[in-house]
């Protein structure tokens, strides 16, 4: 009868140690859950505000602004505009244009 005692003791102080065990990585996994939670409502919102911060940088009179002060970009107009002509004149389209005069 005793050892009967012995092996249900050691059985139950087993099961005992395997509850707690169990118990300790789930909270374990638990609190690391809740932590990448956390991280993942930070992350969202961090990248909430870099879309309205990009938003923002990218407004057209920005851009405009920046190409102005920066780039010593100006507006086009017809008056600053230098046309190109093609020195050889052998472009795709001159060749099925006919030339002046009626003249191929």
């Amino acid at each position: 009868m005793t050892r009967l005692n012995i092996v249900l003791l050691v059985a139950v102080l087993a099961s005992a140690i395997y509850l707690v065990h169990t118990q300790y990585a789930s909270r374990r996994l638990f609190t690391e859950l809740d932590r990448a939670t956390a991280e993942a409502r930070r992350l969202e919102t961090e990248h909430q505000r870099l879309q309205v911060e990009k938003r923002a940088q990218a407004t057209p009179l920005r851009v405009e602004k920046i190409a102005r002060a920066q780039l010593q970009m100006r507006t086009a107009t017809p008056a600053i505009t230098q046309y190109v002509a093609d020195p050889a004149g052998a472009g795709a389209g001159a060749a099925r244009t006919p030339a002046p005069g009626g003249q191929p």
